[in-house]
């Protein structure tokens, strides 16, 4: 296992899935880490869950408001003597549906999570790194963040701005002492999948969405270890580097186990909670 024994690790949307996954997986390899989530009582939950207090701590954190995530960096500062990787994890899918179905604000939602919690937390993690002269930023991708995705627009398009921003911002750095990585952990069995908003008259095409995720949809933990490793030594030295742990090979075995879980009649079913919301601009 990886010895990440003295470093300090923020990770914004981490009471839950998979952020909450890396967060167990800092603490297992010996480091401390500072956690967040919109509301105080999950943050609590989640660090009853770790069960570590000498090692962990957190705090309620809206990555869209600067200031929230200055103060999570100030916990971190205060709380363990600075920090040595930041990871922007949070994230919110929105709903599922054409654009011209999505409603502003919902569409909005995404982008100042996703794109403006990115870039806070990416502003706030390089104003410490820079002056220490050290550092590891590690922004978290998804689906979309190579091409486009129908009724995923803005999802998608916030990941393939996140991918271009995280390499500009590692060119604008070199021989800083500051690591910047993108990471694609590819398909995770956590309620980013399971739970999800579908705007009404799209419910239907999310009915092979079951099979996609028995097919390719991993343990948040197995993700979670690669975080660990970006963020370990293995990484010194290095910037600007894309790590996908989705692969071809993932790819064919998962078709292929569920090809035989359909011939052997071993497919289990696999409920999504779906929340149907309105089509914008239609009664």
């Amino acid at each position: 296992m990886l010895n990440l024994s003295g470093k300090t690790a923020v990770i914004t949307g981490s009471t839950r899935g998979f952020g909450l996954a890396i967060a167990r997986a800092f603490v297992d390899a010996g480091a401390n880490v500072v956690i967040s989530s919109r509301h105080q009582n999950a943050v609590e939950k989640a660090l009853a869950q770790l069960n570590d207090p000498q090692h962990s701590q957190g705090s309620a954190c809206d990555v869209a408001d600067l200031e929230q995530v200055r103060a999570l960096a100030k916990l971190a500062i205060n709380t363990f003597g600075g920090f040595d990787v930041w990871v922007n994890n949070a994230g919110y899918a929105g709903p599922y549906g054409p654009t011209s179905g999505v409603r502003p604000e919902m569409f909005h939602s995404v982008i100042q999570t996703n794109i403006t919690g990115s870039y806070n937390g990416t502003k706030v993690a390089l104003d410490h790194f820079l002056e220490r002269g050290s550092g590891k930023l590690i922004n978290i991708l998804g689906h979309g963040y190579n091409g486009p995705v129908p009724f995923q627009s803005a999802y998608a398009a916030s990941k393939a701005w996140l991918r271009a921003f995280s390499l500009a911002v590692a060119k604008e750095n070199p021989g800083s002492g500051v690591g910047v990585f993108i990471f694609n952990p590819g398909m995770m069995l956590t309620e980013l999948l399971t739970d999800v908003e579908v705007v009404a008259g799209s419910e239907e095409r999310l009915k092979v969405f079951p099979t996609i995720i028995r097919m390719w949809a991993r343990p948040p933990e197995i993700a979670a270890q690669k975080v660990v490793r970006i963020a370990s030594s293995e990484t010194d030295g290095q910037t600007g580097k894309l790590y996908n742990l989705h692969s071809t090979a993932h790819t064919l075995s998962g078709a292929l186990r569920e090809g035989w879980r359909r011939l052997t009649k071993q497919a289990k079913p696999l409920e999504l909670t779906i929340h149907t919301i309105p089509y914008d601009g239609k009664e």
